[in-house]
């Protein structure tokens, strides 16, 4: 393959690839940034169009979806993109019935999709912790519904589901149906594991930690006085003294999605700069 090479400024931030998904068709749901800048999914798209690998770019957001399939595009690499909503079942199941009719395969499935609304179970209504829980872990159950029998006819694939250390720690945010659909993801990801080791599919997941995204600027910020204000708590939280970037999870997740993990599985690996290792 012929190495992808940085087309604009935004561009010359793109690590490059070692081909090693080359030929792979990977699936990414939520693909989009909510924001300017590279949210994890965007970065991580363009990461396994880097490493040769045709890349589905599906999101809610279509304009998004287009703006991360534009950059991979301009690098020289495959995208495809589809608007679709990670909780709807039919939709859901019409993008893998596509995918499946044009490359006869899902070598990857990452599951990216996301929210938060701020609460506790005093403060949320009912169908706040429905909109989290879905979105964070339903979608997850579906795209394996739907796409797990097409991995289990080749008897290969990989899935990373995206989680957060809010999982296993107490981030000091008060979103408790954030934390309660992140660790139900993370043990929906192990018992996946077990139950399909023998089939040749692996799954796991990445557990973000503080990561500078553009998520945080529109769903974390109201929790400081502002902007700056927050950068800087976060930054000071992180024991390496700063947060994560979307590359950062990228690389894990191209690792994951990797032939170099071909025997790694159940695994719901932090990329926290240390904060998981943290007491309190």
């Amino acid at each position: 393959m012929t190495p992808l090479r940085p087309a604009n400024a935004m561009s010359a931030e793109i690590p490059a690839g070692r081909g090693r998904l080359e030929g792979r068709v990977v699936l990414v749901f939520g693909a989009g940034s909510v924001g300017e800048g590279w949210g994890n999914g965007k970065a991580t798209s363009v990461a396994y169009a880097r490493e040769g690998a045709t890349v589905i770019a599906v999101d809610r957001d279509r304009e998004a979806a287009e703006a991360t399939g534009s950059i991979i595009a301009d690098l020289g690499g495959r995208a495809e993109i589809f608007d679709v909503d990670a909780t709807e079942t039919a939709a859901v199941k019409a993008v893998v019935d596509a995918v499946m009719a044009r490359h006869g395969r899902i070598d990857v499935l990452h599951n990216n999709v996301g929210t938060t609304i701020m609460g506790g179970p005093v403060e949320l209504t009912e169908e706040q912790w429905h909109t989290v829980l879905d979105v964070n872990l339903t979608s997850a159950f579906l795209t394996c519904k739907h796409v797990l029998p097409r991995m289990i006819e080749r008897r290969k694939g990989a899935i990373v589901n995206i989680s957060s250390i809010a999982a296993i720690r107490y981030t000091g945010y008060p979103y408790s149906a954030y934390y309660a659909a992140k660790a139900g993801l993370n043990q929906f990801t192990q018992g996946l594991a077990l139950q399909y080791a023998s089939q040749g599919i692996r799954v796991n997941a990445i557990m973000p930690g503080l990561m500078n995204t553009p998520l945080i600027y529109q769903q974390i910020s109201g929790q400081y006085a502002d902007a700056a204000a927050m950068k800087k708590a976060r930054d000071e939280a992180c024991p390496m003294g700063r947060m994560g970037t979307a590359w950062d999870i990228a690389a894990a997740a191209v690792f994951l999605a990797s032939d170099e993990a071909n025997y790694i599985t159940g695994v719901c690996l932090p990329v926290d700069g240390g904060l998981s290792c943290r007491a309190a």
